[in-house]
């Protein structure tokens, strides 16, 4: 089959799946886009609403990373006719080879010869009490607003959790004007100080973070390693927070916003749908879709994985694994690739796994923090399940497993089935168990991957 005749769906219009496009539109090409952001960029490079009088520069919204997202941004003008870009568009399921499209409203159905799955990444919540209350936001949510809202979360706010987004969106929100209140870290300075010493091997993304780091000690902002969150305070709303360190001293601050995020765990949905072959990734300690080095994904001969859906590794990364997921596609189907060589991408990725590595050991969680989650503690906002009952779900009925446990707790069949609540439930279970956070399985996901209406499936048409 001819490039030009290959129906080539790419999900996601973040760096890995616009890289991915661009080398398919050189090889001749013309893949299907499709995201659910009403502008290309993805999480890391969103662009603002398209409204008079709402402009900012790149350096303004993305800082040391505006090159790269202006690069970005050209190469997709120049490929822009050459492609079938769908934005505002949400691939809800997949049926053997169609995926259906939720789009103003309708399903559509989109029959696939090759799909390259580049669905990103979202943040990890931990349950603690108040963190339900108005006024609590993930750290993506606090970025969204910033850079697509030309607005901040909060006059006063507390940057709690893991990670380096923790410090860059706390950085981004200074440098708006907003001087967060407090940073809130539990992971241990020791930990923190190891793990960036093993970064000196990547100086410009070590030099990144500490210019993150001292540009918030410079402001005043209290920065607290081995302090973990022990409630949001408020009645009705965010007032403040409570934190306790190793030693069980409870401090307090005022805020109007908490932004929380302990990290972040790969969107896998679609992969599951896929039928893809999953492993657990104990690094990450996640269950991963698997594949080799260049993306081909291990179950099916027709799917491709790409950027931190497969896996965390940041933004670089995933341009660099965007190509190789599209260089793979077209070495598959005997395309000429226009003469790109892999060999750099693949150094690109391997670099950027070492760093990765690196970030885990700087902020790695103390080996009891999900212990410490108190048993009156909302785990799942959807179905108002604490983690004492939960916990009981364990003991009382003997749920060994996330979907027996799911059976007997309502746990996960909610609206964001699982998305949010689903890594802190495995924590949680394994920790009650006293078994490995593997041993307890993953979550199966069933379609919509994300909520639509009943109408939105209704309209739909192939």
């Amino acid at each position: 089959m001819a490039g030009q005749d290959l129906r080539i769906l790419i999900v996601g219009a973040g760096p890995a799946g616009l890289r991915a496009a661009e080398l398919l539109a050189a090889a001749g090409c013309a893949p299907t886009l499709v995201d659910e952001a009403p502008r290309i960029g993805g999480q890391i490079y969103r662009q603002p609403p398209r409204v008079p009088g709402f402009a900012r520069t790149a350096k303004e919204l993305y800082g040391v990373g505006a090159d790269r997202a202006k690069d970005l941004f050209v190469a997709f003008d120049r490929i822009r006719h050459k492609i079938d870009y769908r934005p505002s568009s949400l691939v809800h399921d997949l049926i053997d080879n169609r995926a259906i499209i939720a789009s103003e409203g309708k399903s559509a159905e989109f029959a696939f010869d090759a799909l390259i799955l580049a669905t990103g990444a979202m943040d990890r919540i931990a349950p603690t009490p108040g963190w339900t209350l108005p006024g609590v936001y993930s750290l993506g949510g606090a970025q969204i607003a910033l850079k697509h809202q030309g607005c901040t979360i909060g006059s006063k706010v507390a940057f709690v959790g893991t990670g380096p987004l923790l410090l860059l969106t706390a950085y981004q929100y200074a440098r708006a004007g907003v001087v967060p209140e407090v940073i809130v870290l539990p992971s241990r300075r020791l930990s923190f100080l190891a793990g960036s010493l093993s970064m000196l091997g990547t100086p410009a993304a070590a030099a990144r973070g500490l210019r993150w780091l001292f540009g918030l000690r410079g402001r005043g902002v209290p920065i607290l390693f081995g302090h973990r969150l022990e409630r949001v305070l408020g009645d009705g709303q965010v007032a403040g927070i409570a934190v306790k360190n190793a030693a069980g001293k409870l401090r307090e601050f005022a805020c109007d916003a908490v932004a929380l995020g302990y990290g972040l765990q790969s969107e896998t949905q679609l992969a599951d749908l896929a039928g893809l072959k999953f492993g657990f990734n104990a690094a990450q300690r996640q269950w991963l879709p698997e594949s080799d080095a260049f993306g081909r994904a291990a179950g099916r001969q027709d799917v491709y994985l790409a950027g931190d859906g497969s896996g965390i590794l940041g933004a670089d990364a995933a341009e660099a694994r965007g190509r190789l997921a599209a260089y793979a596609l077209l070495s598959d189907r005997q395309i000429e690739t226009g003469g790109y060589k892999p060999e750099e991408d693949i150094a690109i990725v391997s670099r950027w796994s070492r760093l990765q590595a690196a970030l885990r050991r700087a902020f790695a969680l103390p080996g009891d923090f999900y212990a410490q989650v108190p048993d009156h503690a909302l785990l799942c906002r959807c179905e108002s399940v604490q983690a004492g009952d939960y916990r009981g779900i364990a003991g009382l009925m003997g749920a060994r497993e996330l979907n027996r446990a799911k059976a007997y707790s309502r746990l996960g069949m909610g609206r964001c089935q699982g998305r949010l609540c689903g890594h802190a439930a495995a924590e949680i279970l394994a920790g009650t168990l006293g078994v490995s956070l593997d041993s307890v399985g993953r979550l199966r996901c069933q379609p919509p991957v994300k909520p639509v209406t009943v109408g939105t499936v209704a309209e739909r048409s192939s």
